[in-house]
Order: structure tokens, then C-alpha cells, then sequence
């Protein structure tokens, strides 16, 4: 679209439900990255979130809601699939620890003349439960495994599902939150649709008492309702090892 039609959502006010903006909130020495973004609160579908839509093109909103809906019935299913594998409950993630405002994340980065200079998004780990990724037809993603970083090749059709970090915490470190980053490149634009699945604000989240036993050990991490999480992680400037670090239990 023109720019002049994007720019009445230009904005780094992270409580509208709609805007666009570039780079990331996340300083790491004053860093900027190769993205442009819309960030969107898209489930529930409420007249308060879809009042912020655009609607051009016309299309627009009604597209978002259904698909929005759809993947988060995806989640939900992918959820009591991780819940009956860890012998838990099917339901053990359903209510709020899945039932924050669902956010989407659409990434665009464009071809980049000296991909030397920078990436197109900071390595971290997603502070939520679960995202689900359409990640399109061009390359960019990495995944960190093993101390060095993996090319995550496009599959036609298929997502790419990360585990974040309230999931290693609930499963106190059995199923580890996923380090990735974007990297560029000189050929061609890359886009993707990030949904994050993440607990209400005031949810509390630790272990679950049936993951603290012989094979996990004691403990790992401490108590803590979402809504500190998301300060620290901020604070932390989405740095995995800085914002675990603060509510690992240090024996």
C-alpha cells in the first residue's frame, strides 16, 4: 500500500491493537534491524480490537478474524497434544495460561544490499507459551542448536511451531524455549505471520508440580505472575540467558 496510507499507524505505543513500525523495542547497543511490522491483538475477536483494524483492503478484517480464529484453534489442539505427551492433563494448558490476547506478528524484511551489516531480528527466545509460524517461501529463519545457528528451510504448506519461555519454566526445562533469529539477504523480500499464544497477565506460572520429579529434579524456577515476566523480559532486552536468569532458583 502507499506509505501515506500506512503512516496514521505508525507508532511504538505497544497498547494499540493495531500499528506498524520497524527494527525492534529491543536496545541491545542502540542496534537497529532490517524489519518492518505490524503488530496486531487478534484474538479474541473484539469490536475494541477491530475498531483499531484497517480497513483497507476491504478484505482486511474479516480475512484477520477468521484466520486468526483458525490458528488458534491450531494451537489449542497442538497444546492437549504436548499435555497428554508430558502425562498431563489434556486440559492442563487450556483456560489462562493460553488465554492471553493472542498477538500477531507480521514481519516483513526486505532484500538487504550487505546482509554483513545487520540481521533482520535479534536472536531471543519468544516470551510466550507457543507460537505458530507461517514463515512463506524464502529462507531467513535460524533456530540456535547445539552453539551453532540452523538454517530453518520453508516447507510448503507447513508451520513452524516454537516452544517459549513459559513452556521450558511450566515443564521445569524438559522442553527448552527455542533461540532463533532472522537472518537477510540480497535477493529477495521475505514476509512471515508470527501468532503468539501467551497466559492472561495475571496468570501465575511455575513448574507444574508433576514435572518436579526424578527425571527434571528439583525445582528450576521460581513462581511468578505473566505480567512480571513481561517487565523482565523487557528489562532483559529479550536476552534468553538474562531474563531466566531472574527467576531460575539458584541453589
Amino acid at each position: 500500500m502507499p506509505a501515506e496510507e500506512k503512516l496514521p499507524y505508525l507508532s511504538d505505543d505497544q497498547s494499540k491493537h493495531f500499528r506498524v513500525s520497524s527494527s525492534t523495542p529491543y536496545d541491545r547497543n542502540g542496534d537497529r534491524y532490517w524489519l518492518d511490522y505490524l503488530k496486531i491483538n487478534c484474538h479474541p475477536v473484539t469490536d475494541e480490537h477491530v475498531r483499531e483494524w484497517p480497513n483497507k483492503p476491504e478484505s482486511f478484517r474479516s480475512s484477520l478474524a477468521e484466520y486468526s480464529a483458525t490458528v488458534h484453534e491450531l494451537a489449542q489442539t497442538l497444546l492437549r497434544l504436548i499435555a497428554e505427551g508430558l502425562g498431563l492433563d489434556d486440559g492442563f494448558f487450556a483456560g489462562d495460561l493460553s488465554g492471553g490476547s493472542t498477538q500477531m506478528n507480521v514481519n516483513y524484511y526486505p532484500s538487504c544490499p550487505d546482509p554483513s551489516l545487520t540481521l533482520g531480528l535479534l536472536p531471543h527466545c519468544d516470551r510466550h507459551l507457543l507460537t505458530v509460524l507461517s514463515q512463506g517461501d524464502v529462507a531467513g529463519l535460524q533456530a540456535r542448536h547445539g552453539g551453532r545457528w540452523l538454517l530453518v528451510r520453508p516447507v510448503p504448506g507447513a508451520f513452524v511451531v516454537n516452544l517459549g519461555h513459559q513452556m521450558e519454566i511450566i515443564t521445569n526445562g524438559l522442553l527448552a524455549s527455542v533461540e532463533h533469529r532472522a537472518v537477510t539477504n540480497t535477493d529477495a523480500a521475505r514476509l512471515s505471520v508470527v501468532t503468539l499464544i501467551m497466559p492472561k497477565m495475571e496468570c501465575r506460572i511455575g513448574p507444574a508440580p508433576e514435572m518436579v520429579n526424578e527425571a527434571t529434579g528439583p525445582a528450576k524456577f521460581r513462581e511468578f505472575e505473566f505480567s512480571e515476566f513481561m517487565k523482565a523480559y523487557s528489562a532483559a532486552a529479550a536476552s534468553r540467558e538474562d531474563v531466566l536468569y531472574y527467576f531460575r532458583i539458584h541453589q
